[in-house]
């Protein structure tokens, strides 16, 4: 698990009296704590049977302990021979022996007897385990307790599934008795190391650079551009408040109001159907700052991230590399690149520039014409005739793009539907420009750059998904390859309207002060000073330096986004009322757990989470309330049939 932290350092040189703003009254010791993200002070154990009836925990005794009078509590995990009880709590496992006495023999009936995951506390003796029945993968499995007392506290019913590790359960069923599926090993880590790393986030921040944590409204207004909002009734006629997507305006607001940093754990919502890394509820480390600019920010986040990485995942190497868009839409076919892996899309219009392939010669043609190719090392080997046809059926419905397959065999043949009429020239130059290898397969695909380029980027993921599939290794859990994305376009043209234009992340971010000039005659041109950060092919968090000047803001979005500013007036008044250049990021709070723990969904990692269709299935949320309940919010409903029949009919 990783490692509690507390923010010794300040608080020491506080208690000692003095101002963390003297810097030069700090002893080098102290002030090499403050300064070093990875200096950590001298662990503090947490006592965790403070408050309670309990001597010990389940996971922490040993052999120092024989001899002790313990008292325990938690569930029955196990029952052996009539014998034996594994007592289980949220740090582990112990050992209780039953004493076979005739005396004693009617707790023997009682505890033999206990249903599984009942609830009981223990009074004995620590002993020492027989000579060779220690279990040296139990930590606790040097000792035993030779129980003397044992009270039951709850009996527990007959569950619906086994709350062992090894019994597979469906997602739905862990979700409808999710206080059950709190009880496994897997998602108290989860949890705890969430705790962990949120607080040692709040250290860094509060503790070390002096942010402020601040709770903004969740009860706000309708805002415009972004994603779907939750609508909420008020009790004024006609009158409605929305759920915030994020903080965005009240983190900006605190910056003019002189806040300087800010940070919080925000919740957000998003009224969008939920996927293995989305949810209608979710929560944000959000931050803004004041007088910074980009790479500043980037910097402390660097720093944030390196402070609060659990131990047992090792090292992270900082600066984290970066990316422009241009690049990675490029190479990748996507603006959030897996770099565990290689396979990167490689431009090959070159090589058919005077080919006698009339269609390939056809696309050439066009001023956004290009001939792209991804290479499948061994591809020969892995990829079969049935996955060829998928990703031809993929690549056709989601991008309507045609692939050709290339595939040079193990004895040195070329096999494909253009192999002979490739010339020997050709042939030499598509192996220099991709570095195909005997057994290697390539998949090219031709048409719009933009278009090729994001089919390509979608069966990189594919193909990988199939050779994982099949034993290859390309993308190593164990690895952590954070990037930043950066010089994102400031505004992208609407799908089903492409003469407007919309904003690529939010109407409020800057555009890159190299092209500020364009954004009053070419606004598709400016780039934007947004920032992603990536980890393994997953965004895990974005940002901006944001539009302080009043004319600016009101100008993006009355002009070119056609957007009603009066919906945001009190946002332009702000920033006409002296407000400073500021800047921040919004980190992914679940997403990261999720990827550091090597959940395959947030749902993992959260404590009560949405189902796909954003229902908690446990309560039945969402569910139905009563006319009378409803009228002072003065909205009718069509109900359902059956629902509330007889009230409506009347």
């Amino acid at each position: 698990m990783a490692r509690p932290g507390l923010g010794l350092g300040r608080i020491l040189l506080r208690s000692l009296g003095f101002r963390a703003v003297c810097s030069s009254s700090l002893t080098e010791q102290a002030q090499l704590l403050l300064n070093n993200p990875r200096t950590r002070p001298v662990r503090v154990e947490p006592d965790l049977n403070s408050f309670a009836f309990r001597t010990h925990t389940c996971g922490e005794l040993g052999t120092a302990h024989i001899g002790q009078e313990v008292r325990l509590c938690g569930w029955v995990q196990y029952q052996r021979q009539d014998i034996f009880i594994v007592l289980r709590d949220f740090d582990g496992l112990t050992q209780i022996v039953i004493p076979q006495e005739k005396s004693t023999a009617h707790l023997q009936k009682i505890l033999c007897e206990l249903p599984l995951e009942s609830v009981i506390t223990v009074t004995g003796t620590v002993i020492p385990r027989p000579p060779g029945q220690a279990n040296l993968e139990m930590p606790t499995g040097k000792i035993e307790v030779r129980m003397q007392h044992a009270e039951i506290l709850n009996r527990c019913r007959k569950l619906p599934f086994e709350t062992k590790e090894l019994v597979k359960k469906s997602e739905a069923l862990r979700m409808q008795h999710r206080y059950l599926d709190l009880r496994s090993s897997q998602m108290q880590y989860s949890l705890r190391l969430r705790s962990q790393m949120v607080m040692r986030m709040r250290e860094y921040l509060c503790n070390l650079h002096g942010f402020v944590d601040v709770e903004t409204p969740t009860l706000f207004k309708k805002t415009p551009g972004g994603a779907k909002e939750f609508v909420v009734p008020s009790r004024e006629p006609g009158k409605f408040y929305c759920l915030p997507q994020s903080p965005q305006q009240f983190k900006q607001l605190l910056m003019v109001g002189g806040l300087d940093r800010y940070f919080q754990v925000a919740r957000c919502y998003r009224d969008e159907g939920a996927k293995p890394d989305r949810q209608p509820e979710f929560t944000q480390i959000d931050i803004e700052m004041s007088f910074v600019d980009q790479a500043r920010i980037q910097k402390l986040i660097e720093g944030l991230i390196e402070y609060s990485w659990p131990e047992e995942k090792g090292d992270i190497e900082t600066p984290f590399p970066s990316m422009t868009y241009a690049e990675a839409m490029d190479s990748y076919g996507v603006d959030k690149p897996d770099t565990r892996f290689g396979m990167k899309i490689i431009d090959i219009s070159e090589v058919f520039r005077n080919t006698e392939i009339s269609f390939l010669r056809d696309i050439l043609s066009h001023p956004c014409g290009a001939v792209r190719v991804i290479s499948v090392a061994d591809g020969a080997k892995y990829l079969k005739k049935k996955d060829l046809e998928n990703l031809t059926k993929l690549a056709k419905a989601q991008f309507n793009q045609d692939l050709t397959f290339v595939m040079l065999q193990p004895d040195g043949t070329w096999k494909s539907t253009i192999a002979k009429i490739l010339t020997d020239v050709e042939k030499l130059q598509l192996c220099h420009a991709t570095n195909l290898q005997k057994g290697d397969v390539l998949i090219l695909t031709a048409g719009d750059r933009i278009k090729a380029n994001a089919a390509l980027g979608k069966l990189r993921l594919e193909c990988a998904d199939i050779l994982e599939s099949r034993d290859v290794t390309l993308r190593d859990p164990s690895i952590f390859n954070f990037l930043w994305i950066v010089d994102f376009p400031l505004f992208l043209p609407k799908e089903n309207s492409p003469e407007e234009f919309e904003s690529a992340h939010h109407p409020f971010t800057a555009p890159h002060p190299d092209d500020a000039h364009l954004i009053y005659t070419e606004p598709g041109k400016v780039r934007s000073q947004h920032y992603d950060l990536v980890l393994n092919g997953n965004e895990i968090g974005g940002g901006s330096i944001r539009i302080h000047n009043k004319e600016l803001q009101h100008y993006v979005l009355e002009t070119i986004l056609k957007e009603d500013s009066g919906l945001l007036s009190h946002l332009l008044e702000a920033l006409d009322s002296g407000a400073p250049p500021h800047g921040g990021i919004a980190l992914g709070l679940d997403r990261l757990i999720a990827l550091t723990v090597g959940a395959s969904s947030i749902r993992d990692v959260i404590a009560f989470p949405k189902s796909s269709r954003g229902c908690d299935i446990m309560s039945n949320a969402p569910d139905y309330v009563s006319p009378e309940e409803l009228s002072p919010y003065h909205i009718q409903v069509n109900w359902p049939a059956g629902i509330h029949e007889d009230t409506s009919k009347s």
